[in-house]
Order: C-alpha cells, then structure tokens, then sequence
C-alpha cells in the first residue's frame, strides 16, 4: 500500500493535522499495522517537497508547531492517476515456503514437517481471522475475507507440495 497516496487521498476531504492524518489512516487501512508518527511526516516532508501538499495554518504548540496541510491540485492529479492505475499481481513464484522445504530436503532435514509447521500456523490465523470477521465491522469483513482467501490458497499449496514431497525430493538430490 502507498502510505503517501494513501494520505494524499484523506487530505481530499480537507485539511488535516499530521496526527489526525495518522488517526484517520489507523482507523481505516492501519488496524493490523498503524503508522509511526514519524513514518507520517516525513511522508508529509516529502510530499510538500514536491508540491502534492501545502501548510495551510501554523499554531504554536507546547511543542513543536502544529501544521494544517492541504493537498494542492497536483497532490489530487497524483491520487487519481494512482488509484486509476491496476496493481501488478504479485504471483509469488519464489516463495520463502518453497525455499525452506527445498533447503530442508537439500541438508536433509524433514520437510514434512516444516509443511505441517505451516499448515498448523496457516490455520491457527485462519480461525483467529474467522473470529475477527464476525465481530468486525464491514470493513474487518473485507480485510479478513482477503486474508482468509490468500491463506487458503497457500493452504492449497501445501497440501500439493506434501502430496509431491517424494517427487520433489528425488529431482533435488540429483
């Protein structure tokens, strides 16, 4: 996700803070991994650097001053190109499961076991997930409910990888 895109985007509906920015962010995209103050402004930093922000007000503070940013005409070209634009699917063709069952069997250990190892974790967050999503709001819904299909897919990958194990083995000790 592009956390600058993604502030440019709630800087549309109006002015904002840098903190109400990561209030804001948290709440709706940051649930599972809400931003660091200092992540927020130096993105702010950058971004008027390059003309897609603006201070609209400057308070004094107990501290540092209190800057109201506003997004320019440029900053609202850049969300719309940006949320115009497909994102490139990442197939995962070199997995870190895929490396750590072909090391496994390269230094013969068992790579049975690393496929039940992950399995069990896959579904262990799965159920929490589960949870999650019927207590959630629409929004939990839709994030589990695209977790929840990615790690059925990977679960589907272990399950083939476990049943090709004796294949896999043979052509990596060649």
């Amino acid at each position: 996700m592009s956390v600058a895109q993604t502030l440019l985007g709630l800087l549309e509906s109006g002015p904002r803070y840098g903190y109400d920015l990561k209030r804001a962010y948290d709440e709706r995209f940051g649930r599972d991994r809400p931003l660091h103050y200092g992540q927020v402004y130096s993105t702010l930093a950058r971004l008027l650097k390059n003309g897609l922000v603006e201070v609209e007000s400057v308070e004094p503070g107990g501290g540092p001053e209190r800057k109201c940013y506003t997004i320019t005409d440029a900053g609202i070209t850049d969300v719309e190109h940006w949320l115009t634009q497909p994102e490139k699917p990442e197939p995962y063709l070199q997995s870190t499961l895929y490396t750590k069952v072909v090391l496994a069997l390269l230094t013969g250990r068992a790579a049975a076991e690393i496929l039940d190892t992950q399995r069990a974790e896959h579904l262990r967050l799965m159920r929490e997930l589960t949870r999650r999503k019927q207590q959630g709001d629409l929004a939990d819904k839709l994030i589990c409910d695209h977790a929840l299909f990615h790690l059925e897919a990977d679960l589907r990958w272990l399950e083939l990888t476990a049943a090709r194990l004796d294949e896999l083995t043979r052509e990596v000790r060649r």
